[in-house]
């Protein structure tokens, strides 16, 4: 029998998992970080018109208009189906400190 994650360990891993580290150092997708402006190719569109807002956990593609939460990314850039396969585990996505 599947397991399913609970709605507040999921909102845990949306709110708690940084983006730029989840981008650079976990699911290793190009970037560029110049200017103070961190830009990631979007795993969508497969361009450079991204930007994070650090203050709600949330990225978003300006040229697809695709937005993006760490779980969407993961799921993304994984090719996880939600229905197929379970939301990974905390240790799996979160970055080392």
């Amino acid at each position: 029998m599947r397991k399913f994650h609970s709605k507040e360990f999921l909102r845990k891993l949306r709110n708690e998992i940084p983006m730029i580290p989840l981008i650079k150092d976990v699911l290793e997708i190009p970037f560029k970080d110049h200017d103070d402006r961190f830009r990631f190719l979007c795993p969508m569109c497969n361009e450079f018109m991204t930007g994070i807002n650090p203050n709600t956990n949330l990225a978003r593609c300006f040229l697809c208009e695709k937005n993006f939460n760490p779980i969407d990314l993961v799921m993304t850039v994984k090719q996880y189906d939600f229905l197929d396969r379970p939301v990974p585990s905390e240790s799996i996505i979160m970055p080392p400190v």
